[in-house]
């Protein structure tokens, strides 16, 4: 997946993840969580050579470009952690990443949560909280450690609103650099 209108970022994960964000963007909000392989882009061109044309010209930059791709769809009903826990990659794979949406309330709605509510208690109250965003996560892992979120709010649905950072959403991070664990 090619994307045009993909900021320039000085990172490869960075652009890996924004890519990935206006990718999703693009197929609108209430998708189920989709995960991605991220694969070096210059030994995918030279492993299969018939997908070269389909990743663009060559470019100064493919040196240390990663492809993402998508995977097979996530399991409908399955805890997303649980799945998680359920995969190997191969060695091919540089890193991965996951698109979810969540609800978010503002570090300002804390104080307000309801003490010693269940998980689906605690979602339906999150739901109905007048404050509520809705929220796109684009989280990637490499091997090595390194780490990229992208953020996007539903109220502020535009690639100039998407907010980028190591650690953003600490916790998926941690969950999908698991998933490289020997």
């Amino acid at each position: 997946m090619t994307m045009s209108n993909t900021p320039m970022a000085a990172n490869p994960l960075t652009r890996a993840v924004l890519e990935i964000d206006e990718y999703v963007s693009g197929l609108g909000w209430d998708q189920p969580a989709r995960l991605f392989a991220l694969v070096d882009t210059a030994r995918l061109r030279a492993e299969q050579p018939a997908l070269a044309g389909r990743l663009g010209p060559d470019g100064e930059q493919e040196a240390t470009a990663l492809t993402p791709i998508e995977q097979d769809e996530i399991p409908a009903g399955k805890p997303l952690d649980e799945f998680l826990g359920t995969i190997a990659w191969p060695d091919a794979v540089t890193g991965c990443a996951l698109t979810v949406e969540r609800l978010m309330l503002p570090p300002s709605a804390e104080a307000q949560v309801p003490k010693d509510l269940g998980e689906a208690a605690l979602t339906k109250w999150v739901a109905e909280h007048p404050e509520r965003q809705e929220v796109r996560m684009t989280v990637a892992v490499l091997r090595d450690g390194a780490r990229e979120s992208a953020l996007r709010l539903r109220e502020k649905d535009s690639p100039t609103e998407v907010l980028t950072g190591s650690d953003l959403v600490p916790g998926l991070a941690d969950a999908l650099a698991a998933t490289f664990a020997e």
